[in-house]
């Protein structure tokens, strides 16, 4: 099962309202995804809290209806 780019999106923007996100499909099936997020809730916090901010918005998805997920993530001051 795949996950559309759109509902990946929406689903981290619930999560970081702010976020500024940037997202590629790196095989063209919906299940391979890179994602850069920017958003001011990651200041103060470490790159795996990040990380585990991004991975708690996909309510538990990530590994089955979304295989892979590259992150990149940054506050906006790093931006």
């Amino acid at each position: 099962m795949a996950m559309e780019q759109s509902v990946l999106e929406a689903m981290i923007k619930e999560a970081l309202p702010d976020a500024v996100i940037e997202i590629v499909d790196l095989a063209g099936d919906s299940n391979h995804y890179q994602a850069k997020i920017i958003s001011s809730a990651f200041e103060g916090l470490s790159r795996v809290k990040q990380h585990q901010m991004v991975y708690a918005a996909l309510k538990g998805k990530m590994g089955g209806e979304l295989h892979a997920l590259a992150l990149t993530t940054q506050t906006p001051t790093q931006n």
